[in-house]
């Protein structure tokens, strides 16, 4: 594993056009990046999440480029049907993933989807859908089985993060990694809740997460515009 250590960035806000609608998001691209993550957030957060932004500055560091975006509008997102659509939410990660293709700045980035609860399952319905443009996956706190018949078609390497303390959960992730053929690892945080507020634990799922993401996405040998 080789950790790119970076000395400066830059962050920009788009709003990306989607299914007709415009989604906003913070793109933060380190001096030294190749890859890209596109975070999909779970129900009730969005592109500020705390967590997730805490996730995305220690992969800024390993110099990965990181993309938080708004998967649903705020209308939607009152809506518990578009919450759990995990099909219009893949279809979405699968749009932004390719408009991050026809930027100049990310046109050559490999990207890989880092998702949380119901973005877990989202982004293995993408990364099954979208094979050769999602080529790594992390889930924290997910919900893969909700990925249900698309789990047999990944072929990202995908990594399961799931707290100790999350039972309901962790029967969920263990089911869904059964069903994967990719390659892939399921790691349980000692003593962890869903939502890993536990000292040390969230550390921990974004140190998993980095390394995940640093040996398992490498940059394009094409470019897809």
């Amino acid at each position: 594993m080789v950790i790119k250590a970076n000395s400066e960035s830059t962050t920009k806000s788009y709003q990306i056009p989607c299914d007709k609608i415009l989604l906003p998001g913070i793109l933060t691209i380190p001096s030294n990046a190749e890859s890209v993550v596109v975070f999909a957030h779970g129900s009730g957060s969005g592109r500020f999440s705390a967590r997730n932004q805490y996730v995305a500055k220690v992969l800024q560091d390993a110099g990965l480029a990181t993309l938080q975006f708004d998967l649903l509008t705020e209308t939607e997102a009152a809506d518990q049907k578009k919450v759990f659509d995990i099909d219009l939410l893949a279809g979405r990660l699968g749009a932004v993933s390719t408009w991050l293709t026809h930027q100049p700045e990310t046109c050559s980035f490999s990207i890989g989807c880092f998702g949380a609860s119901t973005g877990g399952g989202a982004a293995l319905v993408a990364a099954a859908r979208n094979p050769y443009l999602i080529t790594a996956v992390v889930s924290r706190g997910g919900r893969p089985d909700l990925a249900g018949k698309d789990l047999d078609l990944v072929i990202a390497p995908t990594l399961l993060i799931v707290g100790e303390n999350d039972t309901p959960v962790i029967v969920l992730n263990r089911l869904a990694f059964d069903k994967l053929h990719c390659e892939k690892e399921m790691v349980i945080i000692k003593g962890a809740t869903h939502l890993f507020p536990e000292i040390g634990a969230l550390e921990e799922v974004a140190v998993l997460a980095r390394d995940w993401f640093v040996n398992h996405l490498a940059p394009l040998k094409i470019n897809l515009k």
